[in-house]
């Protein structure tokens, strides 16, 4: 049984039996019930690699992320899917656990099944992955980042984001900017002794604790010895476990800016349970605007990031690119918000 065979029992086009089962909008919704009936009935099952020899391009679109277990992400790839499904594509996902030879097998995996496209999460990459983009020149947007200015300070050992050419096409926001507007944030509620609590210290971690380091260092209160880093993964238990710690180890410190929401919300338990006032006694920020963060006591101050918009901006830009349109622009900033609540 051929997509033909169903083309000419359903009435149609084959091209139209192809779009209609590939889910594409365009196609008038009576059509796309006469083929799913008809297909039904002849028990035709669509072959795509089939399709991707006579096409010369296939219908599904690689999405590279680090975490299944972290919200933000979550909310992204749904988007992403969304949007990419609409457009007749099939998503197939990949997993890279922050791990660069992980990313790098998982690309040489999924290149060989030459998707129509690439979404990648972040701009550090192993020299070998971007060789294999490069060389693929398979279409390709980056998530949740857009290149930096290299530090100011070469002390910081921050790599700079960009090494993957000059204009790489990716949408998100600049996480320098969120770590330095929500330390400026905490300066402008008095808060003078802030420490940066961080785990995974992922890239775009990092690049908040330069933001965090720039603030500090424009009104002369940076101190390193208020850097509190941890490459464990981020989770609530690590959070109230590094509260603890801190507010041990600097009873002066009146802040906490987490990297993270999950850890901050475990300090906020941590800080119930050891009775340490919140925000009087010492202030908690988090990052990102996780689940739950709005129901802690108290509620979390937080930068609100737009995660599912980028997954949605970041698949129309791709489609732009696989149909051989140039996006308007190549590197899309979609911002952040700072939350304010009772925390700090």
């Amino acid at each position: 049984m051929t997509l033909n065979d169903v083309a000419r029992a359903a009435g149609v086009s084959p091209s139209t039996v192809s779009r209609a089962l590939r889910g594409e909008r365009a196609v008038d919704p009576e059509l796309v019930t006469r083929v799913l009936a008809v297909s039904d009935q002849l028990g035709y099952v669509p072959d795509p690699a089939a399709r991707a020899l006579a096409t010369q391009r296939s219908d599904h679109v690689t999405i590279l992320i680090p975490l299944l277990s972290n919200t933000l992400f979550v909310d992204l790839l749904e988007a992403a899917q969304r949007t990419l499904r609409l457009a007749g594509f099939q998503t197939l996902m990949g997993v890279t656990h922050y791990n660069p030879s992980e990313e790098e097998q998982l690309m040489r995996e999924q290149l060989h099944h030459r998707p129509a496209g690439l979404l990648v999460t972040g701009l550090d990459h192993s020299v070998a992955t971007q060789k294999l983009m490069a060389r693929s020149n398979v279409p390709c947007v980056h998530l949740m980042d857009l290149p930096n200015e290299p530090p100011d300070d070469v002390s910081t050992k921050i790599v700079s984001s960009d090494t993957i050419g000059n204009n790489p096409y990716c949408v998100g926001f600049r996480q320098t900017d969120a770590g330095e507007a929500m330390t400026q944030y905490l300066l402008g509620k008095g808060k003078m002794r802030i420490v940066f609590a961080a785990a995974q210290l992922d890239p775009r971690v990092m690049q908040r604790l330069w933001g965090w380091r720039k603030a500090l260092k424009q009104v002369n209160r940076y101190d390193p010895s208020l850097e509190w880093l941890n490459p464990a993964p981020s989770s609530l238990a690590l959070g109230g476990h590094m509260f603890e710690q801190i507010v041990k180890q600097h009873p002066d410190v009146d802040a906490i800016f987490f990297c993270n929401d999950d850890l901050a919300q475990g300090a906020l338990l941590a800080a119930l349970r050891l009775g340490v006032s919140v925000p009087s006694k010492v202030a908690i920020a988090g990052f990102n605007d996780l689940m739950g963060s709005d129901q802690m006591w108290p509620p979390l101050t937080t930068v609100k990031t737009p995660r599912a918009q980028v997954g949605e901006a970041a698949a129309q830009m791709l489609l732009q690119l696989i149909r051989g349109e140039t996006p308007e622009v190549a590197q899309l900033d979609l911002g952040f918000e700072i939350i304010s609540r009772q925390s700090a």
